[in-house]
């Protein structure tokens, strides 16, 4: 093993001036001009039964928006998105494209080189978010009232389709701003200028939707108290809990979760104030592992070392994501497993790790050890479901894999409660899954919520007070 020399840990504030950060974190793909945009869309075969159109979750029929565009009519394709997708816009900038739409794309498989539908997607939405004006009609008032609980983007999808059927929605964050993920979650160069919030007050500009901050389930607000005061609840708490390497000396100084790391680099208006290693470990192999380390890199870490315990194939993070930290200048190793967490004087002077190697489908340690210096060590090996919030309620809310169980239309085990997005079972802890997750709940919301109002209005007018008392808040 390698003898570390216990010297003071290197890490500091303004490794970078003020251009370089500027240019580290701006825009990862600069939006399309219009001339790009129509001869890129000129480039779409217009399938029927397109592929592309399959592999979005939220079903976006890709060849009709991008014939709007190729017909020079971005207002009309940015419908045809916003539609199927509410936040359509932070998708375009987010989602991994090159292994859903664009990986299904045919000229991809002819040539190697999808349509660029990602990059079509943003310029439609970013023309008519820009533009100030909300393309659909909110419904009549209905007089029902829906809670939703956090405000991530499976929770502003059920609102703001709850709000188009006339429903008034109520949002409580238990975090100062809303947007989940989309603010606080993803690296800073991918949603740059604010647009979390920009499309926050987008979709809050449809009507009848309320946000309440700093409102935390299980400590300023209950289950059965929602239920008791609404016709309905949707949960969309994302993934609260951070899973442990299980490695000794974890919790020395130095050693930090990758996510709210991530959270406060988005958080901070001055990026140059931010502390970072001059050498820095990532762990793990999926995108927060990814944006952590190419982030640590953008504010001006010599060496920043993305460590996986498997090989390249099974990262979670795509091909696309892997080649994008290398270029940025992260280098990615495989096969090691975090052993031990080394420190002098209190704080993280390097890693050891042990060699892996597969045997057949299994993981194994070869007892061969690798130790890599470090100043800072990030750990990014995923989330898990806290459940403290509905802890009272656990016995009539049924998990499944530590998540939410659901049905197919995301009903829980407790009646009126609906849930979606990271939090339930079936996540797949993608910004469109759990937009689609709240479209699916909102729109079974809306069919229970009408088909009682239904039922009072058919009952002759001696049983309308009794038949009223059935439909209150919580009855459901």
């Amino acid at each position: 093993m390698n003898e570390i020399s216990p010297v003071k840990p290197d890490i500091a504030p303004g490794r970078l001036g003020e251009s370089d950060l500027a240019r580290n974190f701006d825009d990862l793909h600069p939006p399309l001009e219009k001339h790009e945009a129509l001869v890129e869309a000129d480039r779409c075969y217009f399938c029927y039964d397109a592929p592309c159109m399959e592999a979005c979750p939220t079903s976006i029929d890709v060849p009709l928006f991008i014939r709007q565009i190729q017909a020079n009519n971005p207002t009309g394709a940015a419908k045809t998105i916003l539609s199927a997708n509410i936040l359509g816009g932070m998708c375009a900038r987010v989602c991994p494209t090159e292994t859903l739409c664009e990986e299904a794309c045919v000229r991809e498989a002819a040539e190697g080189k999808p349509v660029k539908i990602g990059m079509l997607q943003r310029y439609a939405t970013d023309h008519l978010i820009g533009g100030g004006r909300h393309p659909f009609t909110r419904a009549a008032e209905t007089g029902r009232r829906i809670a939703v609980v956090g405000a991530g983007p499976a929770s502003l999808s059920c609102a703001h389709r709850l709000a188009m059927h006339g429903h008034s929605v109520t949002i409580f964050e238990s975090r100062p701003k809303p947007g989940g993920l989309n603010e606080y979650g993803i690296a800073a160069y991918k949603a740059t200028r604010n647009f979390a919030q920009a499309e926050v007050d987008f979709i809050l500009s449809i009507g009848g939707i309320t946000i309440e901050t700093g409102k935390a389930l299980g400590r300023d607000l209950h289950l059965d108290q929602l239920r008791q005061e609404f016709d309905a609840v949707f949960l969309g708490l994302g993934l609260a809990g951070v899973n442990a390497l299980g490695a000794e000396g974890e919790g020395e100084s130095g050693s930090h979760d990758a996510v709210a790391w991530i959270a406060d680099l988005r958080q901070t208006t001055e990026l140059g104030s931010l502390p970072v290693g001059r050498r820095v470990v990532v762990i793990g192999g999926g995108m927060t592992a990814v944006d952590a380390a190419v982030q640590a890199k953008a504010l001006g870490a010599e060496e920043v070392t993305l460590a996986y315990r498997r090989g390249r194939d099974a990262m979670n993070a795509s091909r696309y994501e892997q080649d994008l930290a290398q270029t940025r200048g992260v280098t990615i190793r495989c096969h090691l497993q975090p052993k031990r967490l080394i420190a002098h004087a209190g704080h993280i002077a390097a890693i050891e790790f042990e060699r892996t190697r597969m045997e057949g489908d299994r993981l194994v340690a070869t007892g061969e050890s690798v130790v890599i210096e470090a100043d800072q060590v990030f750990k990014a090996i995923g989330q898990s479901f806290a459940p403290d919030g509905v802890s009272a309620e656990a016995a009539r809310l049924d998990l499944e894999r530590g998540r939410i169980k659901v049905d197919a239309a995301r009903r829980t085990s407790m009646a009126g409660v609906w849930a979606g997005g990271d939090c339930i079972s079936e996540g797949d802890d993608l910004t469109v899954i759990a937009v689609e997750d709240g479209k699916i709940a909102a729109e079974d919301i809306h069919r229970e919520l009408t088909s009682r109002m239904a039922e009072i209005a058919t009952l002759g007018a001696g049983q309308w007070p009794q038949a009223a008392s059935a439909f209150v808040p919580g009855a459901l």
